[in-house]
Parts: structure tokens; sequence; C-alpha cells
């Protein structure tokens, strides 16, 4: 089986292990409801700066490819560090606007890097 997959199902099964685990020791009276809520959304931060950073690791023939594919990993690996910081440390609700707010202006910061030397070409 491929190398990747089995990573990527061995994350999924440590959520699905994280929050079963969390829902349990809530169960017990360990933790209370909003640590559940952090704990399970914010491991999706995690996610977004691992897989962040395992993209510029794979090997692309073209120098735009790989320029882009840099650009796109910083900003998964940022947007998923702030995510996370957010989850930890801020009230529930700033935590869900401004983790989805860093997600979302990672992505609009690939895409304007990506379409830019694209719309540069065709001005010239």
């Amino acid at each position: 089986m491929n190398k990747e997959l089995i990573r990527s199902l061995a994350w999924a099964g440590g959520i699905i292990a994280l929050a079963l685990g969390a829902s349990f020791a809530r169960r017990l009276g360990y933790i209370d409801q909003e640590m559940v809520i952090r704990l399970v959304i914010g491991i999706n931060g995690i996610w977004i700066a691992w897989y962040g950073n395992r993209m510029p690791k794979t090997f692309l023939p073209n120098a735009g490819a790989r320029r882009a594919r840099r650009v796109a990993s910083w900003a998964m690996v940022l947007s998923g560090l702030v995510y996370v910081g957010l989850f930890a440390f801020a009230p529930i609700q700033v935590a869900i606007i401004g983790g989805c707010g860093a997600v979302a202006a990672g992505m609009l910061v690939t895409l304007g890097y990506c379409l830019a030397p694209r719309s540069n070409a065709e001005a010239a």
C-alpha cells in the first residue's frame, strides 16, 4: 500500500480515536463539553499544518510548480498553526471565526499566488 495512504489513514484513525476518547472522558466527568470541542476541532489545525509541511517534499519537474507548492505549503502550515492557537487559547466563538478566517486566508494567498503570474503573463 502507498505510504501516503497509510499516513492519511493513520491520521484519520487518530482523529477518530481522539474524538471517542474525549467523548468518553466527558461522560466520566474528567473534561467538559468545551474541551471536547477544542480538542476535536483543534486537531484539524494540526492536520492542516502537517499536510502543509508534507507538500513540498514531493518532486515536481517544473520550477514554477515547485514555487507555487512552496507558497501553498507555507500558507497551510501558518494558517493551521493559527487555527490551533486560536482553538487552544481564544474564546470558542473567536476561535471558530478566526480559525476559519485563517484557513480561508491561507487558501486565498495560494490562489492569489497561482493566478498572479498568469495575469501578468496575459498583460505582457
